[in-house]
């Protein structure tokens, strides 16, 4: 069976703390260049962070990314651990996870859409046609 999606739920240590948070991971096809990574606050309520699916990627071998979003593994303890920076004017959080985890999920997004390829899933027709009604 072929899916456009991938979703992958785990616990993160959140700025730290010992007490893990409940995260998910999501990956669409119809969005090839994108990943979120939600936090759940409270039953049912999720914040979400999405950002280039590249960045993830690259933040598994070396530090990545300049802006708002920030991975890179944790080398200063374990190779084991990725470390994800992220930043807005509401705030800042740093998110541990096992580098296991996220290479699973870009294996399986990689299955899903192959780098390279995500070109070929884009309608730039609806996307113009999109911009132009608002």
């Amino acid at each position: 069976m072929h899916t456009d999606l991938v979703e992958q739920h785990q616990f993160v240590t959140l700025n730290g703390f010992g007490t893990p948070v409940f995260s998910r991971w999501t990956y669409v096809a119809g969005d090839p260049y994108v990943v979120t990574l939600a936090f759940r606050t409270q039953r049912g309520e999720w914040i979400d962070w999405s950002f280039a699916r590249d960045l993830l990627i690259e933040g598994l071998e070396v530090p990545a990314g300049l802006g708002d979003v920030r991975v890179r593994p944790d080398l200063a303890f374990t190779d084991e651990i990725l470390v994800i920076e992220l930043e807005s004017p509401d705030g800042y959080a740093i998110v541990e996870i096992r580098r296991r985890d996220v290479e699973k999920f870009v294996d399986a997004t990689c299955q899903v859409v192959a780098p390279g390829t995500e070109t070929e899933l884009l309608d730039i027709d609806a996307f113009i046609a999109q911009i132009i009604e608002v």
